[in-house]
């Protein structure tokens, strides 16, 4: 499902317009991305949790040349599906 179908699919169920659904998406984008930025963690009960996680620097290899080379620190953001999500999957 890409964001217009989920957006098509939100003003559907919710039996509003696709642009104040795809207003309500966008808004809850940004307010999980600030949220991350600034070091919490979203969660939905029943849903998951959104939190940001650090990874530390490694050496990796070149796959093409084989040499060694060092790949810097970063955040990446996870999600951890909550235990209604988990098990209706």
């Amino acid at each position: 499902m890409n964001k217009a179908e989920l957006i098509a699919k939100i003003a559907e169920d919710a039996g509003v317009t696709k642009t104040q659904a795809n207003g309500a998406l966008d808004s809850f984008v940004e307010a999980v991305t600030k949220t991350l930025k600034g070091g919490g963690k979203v969660t939905l009960v029943g849903f998951g949790t959104f939190s940001v996680s650090k990874r530390a620097a490694r050496t990796g290899r070149n796959p093409q040349t084989g040499a060694a080379i060092k790949i810097k620190a970063k955040k990446v953001a996870r999600f951890k599906a909550g235990k209604e999500l988990s098990g209706k999957l």
